[in-house]
């Protein structure tokens, strides 16, 4: 299945000059948001994680689903103050500025092996800030993946070293 096909482009959205890849279309359509899924099941069905990690909100639409046809854990990532408990946090830098990242602090136990979704690689920031907290917590990483990478970005620069799996680059 083209996948491609489902992501719509809207340009100069948020802003004059930069096309927004929607993957509404995608997510909308239960083939291709099944196949979506059983892609990235493919990919690492052999890892031996024990948890999904992904960060909110649109982490969560691909995660969350991967967790549960691996039959792992999923474990959610958030921004300041909307965790309930004790949280480990990074911060870490955008293109202009800064942002944060939280997870109860209990949510992967030393040596766990966990496997790091989300919906899109553009800078590399999201996912690197998602790779501290695993590394901050003894956990053992063991994939890294995405739905999108945005190959005219440098997100993948930040992450060569670590291995990842994009269905689609844009």
């Amino acid at each position: 299945m083209d996948l491609r096909s489902y992501i719509r482009d809207i340009p100069d959205f948020p802003k004059e000059g930069i096309v927004f890849f929607d993957i509404t279309p995608l997510l909308g359509d239960g083939k291709a948001f099944g196949e979506a899924i059983d892609n990235l099941y493919e990919k690492f069905k052999d890892t031996g994680a024990t948890k999904v990690l992904a960060a909110e909100a649109r982490g969560f639409i691909f995660g969350a689903p991967l967790a549960y046809k691996m039959g792992i854990g999923f474990v959610p990532v958030r921004k300041p103050g909307k965790l309930p408990y004790k949280t480990v946090n990074v911060t870490y830098d955008l293109e202009y500025g800064s942002d944060t990242l939280c997870m109860h602090q209990d949510a992967v136990a030393e040596g766990e092996k966990v496997l790091v979704i989300d919906d899109l690689l553009a800078t590399g920031g999201t996912a690197a800030g998602m790779l501290k907290l695993v590394q901050e917590v003894k956990g053992e990483i063991v994939g890294l993946g995405f739905l999108v990478q945005l190959g005219f970005l440098d997100g993948k620069d930040k992450l060569d070293e670590q291995g990842y799996t994009c269905l689609l680059t844009l």
